[in-house]
């Protein structure tokens, strides 16, 4: 089946490929997100970007009550975000930019807790 192409907001034609989808990401306002990270990009500036794009999301709980438990999470997703691009890659899903990594990591050290106290880092 033939992969179409679309117009994006840039008003220029692009391909439907993985690298479409990561520069919707990157040129993507990703500090002006809600809460959360929940950021749709659809129609996002840029010249190569395509312009349907849905992020999948994690949710964690913001008050944790397992510390244990919860930092484990937070380092599951800190070494997937370190080391997981090669394999996210393959499966054709695209790498979060480093800079939308560090806005998360920072969330989750002014956010997650567990008897009030911060898991991360």
């Amino acid at each position: 089946i033939p992969h179409a192409n679309l117009i994006n907001k840039a008003v220029k034609v692009v391909k439907q490929d993985v690298d479409s989808f990561a520069a919707a990401s990157a040129n993507s306002d990703w500090s002006k997100a809600p809460t959360g990270f929940a950021l749709m990009l659809n129609n996002q500036p840029g010249d190569n970007g395509w312009p349907i794009v849905g992020p999948t999301w994690i949710m964690v709980h913001k008050e944790q009550f397992d510390s244990d438990k919860g930092r484990a999470i937070l380092k599951f997703f800190d070494w997937a975000f370190k080391n997981g691009g090669d394999i996210a890659k393959e499966l054709h899903y695209v790498v979060l930019p480093e800079s939308v990594v560090k806005m998360v990591e920072e969330g989750w050290a002014k956010e997650i807790k567990a008897s009030g106290k911060p898991l991360w880092p």
